[in-house]
């Protein structure tokens, strides 16, 4: 087994800006941000006036133990950035999404998961015969994108979540990308009691997506834990997958390795597994190397099929 760094696709709507010192400056469309990045521990290679020229800012909150803040408009911003809660489009390839920061830091997308978007929709082709639909479940699913890029490559997409806010922006983003109402499932609910029901219904999946938090609860006040029941969940995911079927597994700030992953994905039967990070590259700049920035751990599953190639980055 070989860790591997998962080469993001062309995505003109975002850039890397610049990392260090414990933040990351992002260009979003037209719109750049400052935010945090404990990741990024080493120097910032920009000077202060272009990280100062960031259009907003996020500014941590002492009272909430740093876990909320809010985001503060530049000088140079345009004046819609400057209301209280500020949003603007962006697309990768024929997926919308609306860019909307909250107070938790987050953005409403992951740069990172294009690397997984374009594997979705480069693997439609090899799964199925020809005017087959491959049935794609995407757990913990979030605001959406791998799902709106998943029914614009042909699956049939059962999206789960357990946060009414982020089926909310789901639905705005597939509408923003010219997509039915009913185009896909979307389901309010816990990843590991749907998965659990769908074992018992006999239900199949040639495509499956789980992306979970370190922690999270449930519309029920159900609990997550990723150390008590990411396996539980694997094993029922094991049970649903197609006899041609892939499974991506991908996290963020989860104190776990690559080697974790392929472990816990070996679980699933007889199959290719890739494991590694998910990386965003920093914009190049003249005679200094290329530099990644981590964004989690990744690995994927298939069988019955031959996967789209690996790409991958050329790490320094």
């Amino acid at each position: 087994m070989k860790p591997r760094l998962f080469a993001p696709p062309p995505f003109p709507d975002y850039e890397l800006v610049d990392s260090g010192a414990a933040e990351k400056l992002e260009r979003f469309g037209a719109v750049t941000l400052r935010r945090p990045d404990p990741q990024a521990l080493w120097p910032r290679r920009a000077d202060e006036r272009e990280w100062a020229r960031a259009d907003l800012a996020f500014e941590r909150d002492p009272d909430s133990g740093g876990k909320r803040g809010r985001w503060v408009a530049g000088p140079r911003a345009r004046p819609e950035l400057a209301r209280a809660e500020p949003e603007w489009t962006i697309r990768w390839r024929d997926a919308s999404c609306i860019v909307r920061p909250t107070p938790f830091k987050h953005v409403g997308l992951f740069p990172e998961q294009a690397a997984n978007w374009q594997y979705v929709a480069d693997a439609r082709e090899r799964i199925v015969g020809p005017g087959e639909r491959p049935r794609l479940l995407n757990l913990f699913g979030y605001t959406g994108i791998a799902s709106i890029v998943a029914v614009q490559a042909g699956y049939d997409v059962t999206h789960v979540d357990a946060s009414k806010t982020s089926l909310a922006w789901l639905k705005e983003n597939a509408a923003a990308s010219g997509l039915a109402d009913n185009a896909l499932r979307v389901l309010l609910d816990d990843a590991l009691a749907f998965a659990r029901r769908e074992v018992r219904r006999g239900s199949r999946y040639h495509a499956i997506l789980v992306d979970p938090p370190h922690f999270g609860r449930g519309p029920k006040g159900e609990t997550w834990q990723f150390e008590d029941h990411t396996a539980p969940l694997v094993e029922a995911l094991r049970e649903l997958a197609a006899e041609r079927a892939f499974l991506v597994l991908s996290t963020y700030a989860i104190g776990f390795s690559p080697l974790s992953f392929h472990n816990l994905l070996a679980a699933l039967g007889p199959g290719q597994i890739d494991s590694g990070e998910l990386a965003l590259p920093e914009r190049e700049r003249p005679g200094l190397s290329r530099r990644f920035l981590p964004c989690g751990f990744c690995a994927r599953w298939s069988r019955g099929f031959e996967p789209p190639a690996v790409e991958e980055l050329e790490a320094p």
